[in-house]
């Protein structure tokens, strides 16, 4: 390949990749997610609104986008239940038996004035008796209006149907009454008081039915005298009157209640309201402008409102990659394109689930496996993440799963939603098995149902038996298909985006994978070299927060170059003499440098993610081979020739360690091949090699495109230093030892 096409391939590479790390990409993907927000909450929060007219016919069908409450229907069902409410009747116990007493009482008086003629005596009763009937009905009024025990109404009605009721005693009747002597009367007072008070204890609504009853009870009293007999019969005829009278304002008010208490007819959410080519009745246009589902009025203030809502959920995600990015940016596009991914799934579910949930069912909605994205994010980015993006999801799932008319959020769906995606993290952050996924998706199944009953034990009003065993069903349900879901993208992401998840990298670990049987058998002391290596990389990874796994891993295929040519590396020449001392020095160097690249290609053969084969690239950097360069100056001295090469052909060509892994690698490389290169290391020369090792690299600005810092070296050199002595104790002599004596065996002494 001539320099022009690696020229012309090299730009295509960087054009094809460079979208990655653009700014302009960047901020147009948490564009994107600000639009995929407002489009989510739009169909919850922005009902559609239409241009029709009243008169005209409707060109599409309007269907309700919530539940909305049928004014008509309504006053409808409470015109109904008033009149189903029966008429009220007050019983009214006016204590006839009294004026029966003060009429006898009256007349035992009277008749005992020998000066009154009988035809006065008639005359006087003619008049009296009557009149002290309506006295007394007109004194209870009187009186119940002052106290005010019934309404005045009632007491009206009292009037009206007493008088209209009213009896009036045969003439022949009050010749009888002047003829009774007191005798007469004091045995007639008792029986008389009997059969009022036996009478007015019944409900009586008509006087008459109560007055059929008196000839009986008057002939089976203990009265003997006839004359007494007729005068208590029609007496008590009189004095009985109406007892039970209707309540106009009782029954007025029972009606008011039976509307108060009739529920509101709604129209469910999803039903249609208006049919394509309804005509839209005056009726209907009230209703739909009662609902604001009419274009009558510009009004954007709610989009404004849900875009910066959404503005604001997306602002947060991007503020918070960025405080904890330093001066670079935490993720490159293609990560954040995955992350766009996992919000679109997310949001997807919610809104499936939201299409079978009802308002009767509302703990459908614990069905949604809300926690998938918490999930993803945690095994695919990063934990910290997935924690700020589980309180988005929470807020998302409390709207998008929101059944409640009037009420912006749900507070059980989105507290639901966040304790599922917080167990999800923690037990799956270290995820390395496909296994650990089932064990998470368990722990979301527990803590989904525990939480959906601590709800239902908080809220006992919307509550019950049945609903609260739903709602955990429900629970523990979602929390298997977040198992299934999870276990099926993960792959997806893992291949598309070049992911490198704790999953994959456990097994790529495997001793199995066919690069890692190949450079067991091949060669040996290379597949060792890298075993070590992976020690001290993983260990010197961690103890500056940088990932270990991907260190130990890339550790293990750092060198698979190697097994192109073999016995041209020292750890592999066993009683062997080293090719190296019979070929020209830039030869050696070309074998050298080439295991580098010879690896990369090896990798992209097998399809190994590109951060082990960045690894594999750059843990040499741009670093100098000086035994080779001496050796070709020595031999060009020689010769007596004038060099024809500079320090840069006997150099790697790079690139320098991009990440802290590659880095780390690089280093622990050197450490492990200094040690092994020692018979009797020390602990001194130890901490001395690596210490010139590091320093010889930073002098060599081999780190300068990665961003270790000064004192995580220094943390890396130290972590280096206790590992290699735990690796190579037995190799390494430590002063303390040095100075002991040897001990004498028992026999000796």
């Amino acid at each position: 390949m001539t320099s022009k096409e690696m020229s012309k391939g090299k730009s295509f590479q960087n054009r094809a990749t460079g979208w990655k790390y653009s700014v302009w990409a960047r901020y147009l993907l948490f564009l994107f997610l600000v639009i995929l927000f407002f489009v989510s909450l739009s169909s919850k929060l922005l009902p559609e609104k239409y241009d029709i007219q009243e008169g005209t016919r409707s060109e599409v069908d309007i269907a309700a986008p919530m539940q909305i409450p049928n004014n008509k229907a309504t006053l409808k069902a409470q015109e109904e239940a008033a009149e189903r409410v029966q008429p009220i009747y007050q019983i009214v116990q006016m204590r006839n038996e009294n004026l029966m007493t003060t009429l006898l009482d009256r007349i035992d008086r009277l008749n005992q004035d020998d000066q009154i003629s009988s035809q006065d005596k008639i005359d006087i009763y003619r008049d009296e008796i009557p009149q002290r009937q309506k006295d007394f009905v007109s004194n209870y009024i009187n009186n119940n209006r002052k106290t005010g025990t019934y309404s005045d109404t009632l007491l009206e009605e009292i009037r009206n149907v007493v008088q209209e009721q009213s009896y009036r005693i045969p003439e022949e009747t009050y010749i009888k009454i002047s003829r009774l002597t007191s005798d007469d009367i004091q045995e007639m007072k008792p029986v008389a008081r009997d059969i009022v008070a036996r009478l007015m204890t019944d409900q009586v609504g008509e006087a008459s039915a109560a007055r059929a009853k008196v000839a009986e009870m008057v002939s089976v009293s203990s009265l003997s005298k006839r004359t007494q007999r007729e005068v208590v019969q029609e007496l008590t005829r009189l004095v009985v009157t109406a007892n039970r009278f209707y309540d106009e304002e009782g029954t007025k008010e029972a009606k008011v209640q039976a509307r108060e208490i009739t529920p509101t007819v709604f129209i469910k959410q999803g039903d249609t309201l208006v049919s394509k080519g309804d005509m839209i009745t005056p009726e209907m246009y009230a209703l739909l402008n009662e609902n604001d589902l009419l274009k009558n009025e510009v009004n954007y203030w709610p989009q404004l409102g849900l875009l910066l809502f959404s503005g604001m959920l997306s602002a947060g995600i991007l503020m918070f990659i960025q405080q904890g990015s330093g001066t670079h940016f935490k993720y490159n596009n293609a990560q954040l394109l995955m992350l766009v991914l996992i919000f679109i799934i997310t949001i997807v579910v919610m809104h499936v689930t939201a299409l079978i949930q009802t308002n009767e069912r509302p703990f459908i909605g614990f069905l949604a496996p809300v926690a998938v994205g918490a999930m993803l994010i945690a095994l695919l980015l990063d934990t910290s993440l997935a924690f700020v993006c589980s309180i988005m999801i929470g807020m998302l799932s409390s709207i998008i799963l929101n059944t409640h008319q009037g009420q912006l959020f749900d507070f059980e769906l989105g507290f639901f939603a966040v304790v599922v995606s917080f167990v999800a993290i923690f037990a799956t952050h270290r995820a390395s098995q496909r296994s650990t996924i089932l064990k998470g998706a368990i722990m979301v199944c527990l803590f989904g149902s525990l939480a959906v009953f601590t709800l239902a034990l908080i809220d006992t009003g919307d509550w019950n038996r049945t609903t609260t065993l739903y709602g955990i069903g429900y629970a523990f349900a979602g929390g298997v298909l977040t198992a299934i879901l999870v276990i099926g993208l993960m792959p997806f992401f893992e291949t598309s985006f070049g992911i490198l998840s704790a999953l994959k990298l456990v097994e790529l670990s495997n001793p199995n994978h066919p690069l890692l049987r190949k450079l067991l058998t091949e060669t040996p002391g290379t597949y060792h070299h890298s075993v070590m290596v992976g020690n001290l990389s993983e260990a010197a990874a961690e103890a500056i927060g940088a990932n270990g796994l991907l260190c130990r891993v890339g550790s293990y295929y750092h060198d698979i170059g190697k097994t192109k040519r073999p016995i041209y590396f020292i750890e592999n020449q066993n009683n062997i003499e080293n090719p190296h001392d019979s070929i020209d020095p830039k030869l050696s160097k070309s074998i050298i440098v080439a295991h580098a690249r010879d690896g990369v290609e090896m990798q992209k053969d097998y399809k190994l993610p590109k951060p082990i084969r960045d690894i594999a690239e750059q843990h040499h950097g741009t670093t100098f081979l000086h035994y080779f360069y001496h050796k070709a100056l020595r031999q060009a001295e020689e010769a007596g020739i004038e060099p024809d090469f500079t320090e840069e052909d006997f150099r790697y060509p790079g690139p320098k360690a991009q990440s802290k892994e590659s880095a780390i690698v690089g280093i622990a490389d050197s450490v492990e091949a200094a040690v092994r290169s020692l018979r009797k290391p020390t602990v001194e020369q130890v901490e001395s090699m690596i210490e010139k090792i590091i320093k010889g690299r930073l002098d060599d600005h081999q780190f300068n495109d990665c961003d270790l810092t000064m004192r995580e070296l220094d943390i890396v050199a130290k972590t280096l230093k206790e590992t290699v002595m735990g690796i190579f104790h037995s190799r390494i002599e430590y002063p303390e030892e040095i100075k002991k004596p040897k001990p004498t065996s028992p026999e000796a002494g």
